[in-house]
């Protein structure tokens, strides 16, 4: 298939996924979430595909939020059509079984919030401005931007910044928590690619396992997660990965691992 609002680079097992509507900010269209459901089902089956960077081309937005032209066509039972395919998207994402790091350059308004969100993990330019602005629209977050916000960074906190509309800067995202790191436009993409590199070289298998028990967070009781820990513990311990690591551990030198 070939995107006309993406592009995509795959280097040393890490892919990079730009979304390319900058004379729209990169707006979400439903051309853009075909596109994505299509590549992000076709990274998850791709063994050589370990680690995932999504970002926004141009200077000024990651994603400025869905596009409001065809955002004004819905109706009641379209509207709901219309959050599920994003819902849909984003929890692909979300569950796809390998990290997938936001390199947040610029705007994140409504959808392009609920994109970050939907990432495991989250860096941010200093330009970078977040925000759920739905309420100005005379409508609610519909890509699960009410449950993941109210999840990272608490209810209280999220119900403020959701009815509200206010945007927070790169500086205020880091201090809730909502982003992990924040940097210099010019070092955001080195930056995530250093960390997705370092990622790269760890065993495959226990950074899948240790990524999906962290997801099992916000659905099992900590008795029933330290239980569904443990027997994904043991799975490792099975693994030829662990035999290597542990040995080169003793050895003194860096495991070699085959993921297996």
């Amino acid at each position: 298939m070939d995107y006309k609002n993406l592009l995509v680079e795959t280097k040393d097992n890490i892919a990079i996924v730009t979304l390319n509507r900058p004379d729209k900010l990169n707006a979400l269209n439903f051309d853009t979430f075909a596109e994505l459901k299509h590549l992000f089902l076709k990274l998850q089956k791709d063994d050589n595909v370990y680690v995932v960077i999504v970002t926004g081309a141009g200077e000024k937005a990651f994603v400025a939020g869905a596009d409001i032209s065809e955002l004004t066509k819905q109706d009641c039972l379209s509207g709901k059509q219309f959050a599920e395919t994003g819902q849909e998207v984003f929890n692909l994402i979300e569950n796809l079984g390998k990290p997938v790091i936001a390199a947040v350059n610029g705007f994140a308004l409504g959808g392009g919030c609920e994109l970050t969100l939907a990432c495991y993990i989250r860096l941010a330019s200093e330009r970078a401005k977040f925000g759920q602005p739905e309420v100005n629209l005379g409508i609610i977050p519909g890509y699960g931007g009410t449950q993941r916000l109210a999840n990272i960074i608490n209810p209280g906190r999220a119900a403020e910044y959701i009815l509200t509309a206010d945007m927070m800067n790169a500086e205020e995202a880091l201090r809730i928590g909502l982003v992990s790191k924040v940097f210099t436009p010019e070092e955001l993409l080195p930056k995530a690619k250093e960390m997705a590199m370092k990622i790269a070289t760890k065993g495959q298998i226990s950074v899948r396992l240790a990524l999906q028990a962290i997801q099992k967070t916000n659905e099992l009781t900590e008795k029933e997660g330290q239980a569904y820990e443990a027997a994904l513990f043991g799975v490792c311990c099975g693994t030829d990965d662990f035999k290597e690591g542990t040995t080169a551990f003793l050895e003194k030198r860096k495991p070699e691992f085959k993921n297996k």
